[in-house]
């Protein structure tokens, strides 16, 4: 067996944007959410499913879900597979999109339903040790937990070091099929779980189509060549400090998020660099 990188756009939304192998995407959120009995999601909708030559262009993957529990109750999922660069506020400018985009003009918020963003990040976000951290909007002295319809949930791959030999809850099955994948020849010893192995199935790229495999290569010469090309510009103003740094970069047409990431000035610094262009 030959298995994808899952962390590639290409892959990600061939195994979790799979319209005709939902039970992956339900098996992977009911883990990750941690949801039991009623809670228990059973039916999703996949509202941007797998489609090549949309995410050819891509530069961060995005998947738009909405879910249906046990008991009736519906909400909104984003899942992302995203960069360093900007994160925090594009989590919350995602979400609060998805959320308001649920309403036409004149429709009654009563119809508006929770938004739940899982983050899947392979880097260091939060300081704390877990690898897998929730986040509500609580009141700052009591923590009563009234503003419900947004929930983050972040999952930091660098923090998960645990061995196949090691993993028990479903969850760690699943974040180590993220993580690991690409470095397996053969199906973990532990599997039990329809959805992930489905997951490992779809993975295996000795089943791809040509287009699919083509879209896959594509995107990882694409992640590459970004990171040649940030290389490049780090070296030359190595020397020379942020501003010049920021000046190749506006030169090699790299967006604002990048060169924030690259210099640590702030957005407004960068504009001014470019306005003297």
């Amino acid at each position: 067996m030959q298995f994808a990188d899952i962390k590639n756009d290409i892959a990600f939304r061939k195994i979790f944007g799979n319209e005709n192998k939902k039970e992956i995407l339900i098996s992977f959120l009911n883990a990750v959410l941690k949801l039991e009995g009623t809670q228990q999601i059973s039916w999703v909708e996949i509202l941007n499913p797998y489609q090549v030559p949309i995410v050819l262009g891509a530069k961060s993957t995005i998947l738009d879900v909405k879910a249906k529990d046990k008991s009736g109750f519906e909400y909104i999922v984003e899942m992302q597979v995203t960069e360093k660069a900007g994160f925090a506020k594009r989590a919350v400018y995602y979400s609060a999109k998805s959320y308001s985009a649920q309403l036409n003009v004149g429709e009654d918020y009563q119809k508006l339903k929770p938004t739940i963003f899982i983050g899947i990040l392979n880097f260091v976000f939060l300081e704390g040790a877990n690898y897998l951290s929730r986040h509500l909007i609580l009141d700052a002295q009591t923590l009563e937990h009234k503003l419900k319809d947004l929930d983050f949930n972040f999952i930091e791959l660098p923090k998960f070091n645990k061995k196949e030999e090691e993993l028990k809850t479903l969850v760690e099955k699943w974040v180590f099929f993220i993580k690991n994948a690409e470095n397996l020849t053969v199906l973990p010893q532990n599997l039990d779980d329809a959805g992930l192995k489905s997951a490992y199935t779809e993975a295996d790229r000795h089943l791809w189509t040509k287009a699919d495999l083509a879209a896959y290569e594509y995107a990882q010469m694409r992640e590459t060549d970004e990171r040649a090309r940030e290389m490049l510009v780090l070296e030359k103003g190595r020397n020379q400090g942020k501003i010049e740094i920021a000046k190749n970069a506006i030169l090699e047409g790299f967006d604002n998020q990048i060169i924030v990431r690259l210099t640590g000035l702030s957005v407004e610094q960068i504009e001014q660099i470019r306005a003297g262009f």
